[in-house]
């Protein structure tokens, strides 16, 4: 039996569980992946400020992200084709996270729909949308949100246009996949992936196949995706969609600080410092990098939160130590969907958890809203090597 203990071990056992073309599809990032390297090498350059004597005890990792409560800092984030990972993958792992006290936020290109999620879960969770050209795919698909019950839009702003991710290409990547010589060898050695894919109805992107017009089956469906992520989205439109959502409004996808400003002005009520786990623009610097100068550009106007690169507890609180109010996680917990299911998902937010408190009461620190740059010692440089 295996002693998981740390968040590399489930990325080993999901590796060795999940098809080829849905590992390489959560471990890769566009082009050269220089940024994809880059968002979790640059966390490792950070140095962490020790301290002692001093009172560790009643420690909390307790917050709030945009109003909600949270047992810590950690936001499950949207990641397309969950379910393929593991059946029901967006149900199991809205479930983790519902049972565990952070939010969990459901993909526009989720395999389980949204009325899926809502109705096998007992609390709102948030739904990430896509701009597409379909403007009325766009409104249904907000509606649809609402009746939900969802309790926050987060509107993605750095996939207008895909980037290329090689691996996608060469595997032939889609959901479920086509039955290829080469695809059913590397099935037959997933059996175990295979028997819970069997099990499950649910093996389409279920928020698009069925309410977009002329998407009826995955071949349409591909077609339709391509074609239809909207490149005329604009600050304007933006305004527009926080309109017509009404509730709490959450930008994606901010890495520069004149674009944290103007979320700020749209009123967003948290902008992510994220490049896409570096799947869009490679070359583009890392989440990390970027943190500080984006949070000195809005100062209170609207929470900072951190995504991609996040591997550990210890990132956490080196994202905090750097001013984001809260993060968010993606192929951390793919990892433990992909090694274990529902409770790879639980063991993934349990280790970074207790990876959070422990780091947290070695630099001094009671409670995790009291973490600053106080906490962490950076390398010469590390804010100003580019300019």
């Amino acid at each position: 039996m295996t002693v998981v203990t740390c968040i590399e071990d489930l990325r080993r056992m999901h590796r060795a569980r999940a098809p080829k073309m849905f590992w390489d599809y959560c471990e890769s990032g566009s082009w050269t992946e220089q940024t994809f390297r880059e968002n979790t090498s640059d966390f490792a350059e950070i140095r962490l400020r020790q301290r002692v004597a001093v009172d560790m005890s009643n420690r909390t990792t307790a917050t709030t992200m945009a109003g909600h409560e949270v047992t810590m800092p950690v936001a499950l984030a949207p990641v397309g084709m969950t379910g393929m990972q593991h059946a029901d993958g967006e149900i199991l792992a809205a479930r983790a996270a519902e049972k565990f006290g952070v939010p969990y936020t459901l993909s526009t290109m989720s395999i389980c729909s949204i009325e899926d999620v809502a109705i096998r879960t007992s609390k709102p969770f948030w739904f990430q949308l896509y701009v597409m050209k379909d403007e009325d795919f766009v409104a249904r698909t907000i509606a649809r949100a609402k009746a939900a019950g969802c309790s926050a839009l987060v509107l993605t702003l750095d996939l207008q246009i895909l980037g290329q991710r090689h691996k996608d290409l060469k595997n032939g990547l889609s959901a479920p996949p086509k039955p290829t010589l080469r695809t059913l060898l590397d099935l037959a050695t997933r059996w175990r992936w295979g028997l819970d894919m069997l099990g499950t109805p649910r093996r389409h992107f279920g928020n698009i196949v069925g309410h977009a017009k002329g998407v009826s089956d995955p071949a349409s469906l591909m077609a339709w995706t391509s074609e239809n992520f909207d490149p005329q989205l604009d600050w304007g439109k933006v305004a527009r969609l926080k309109d017509q959502w009404g509730g709490r409004f959450i930008l994606k996808g901010i890495l520069d600080a004149e674009d944290a400003r103007r979320a700020a002005d749209v009123g967003a009520d948290a902008i992510i410092v994220s490049n896409h786990g570096g799947r869009q623009l490679d070359g583009a610097l890392s989440s990390i990098r970027v943190l500080p100068q984006i949070v000195a550009a809005v100062g209170d106007r609207t929470e900072v939160w951190l995504d991609s690169g996040i591997r550990s507890g210890q990132d956490v609180l080196k994202a905090l130590a750097l001013g984001a109010r809260g993060t968010m996680i993606g192929r951390a917990y793919i990892y433990g969907l992909g090694a274990m299911g529902q409770a790879g998902v639980t063991k993934a937010l349990e280790i970074i958890r207790r990876e959070l408190d422990v780091t947290m009461a070695l630099c001094g620190e009671r409670d995790v809203k009291n973490l600053g740059r106080h906490n962490v010692l950076l390398p010469d440089g590390f804010l100003t090597r580019y300019a």
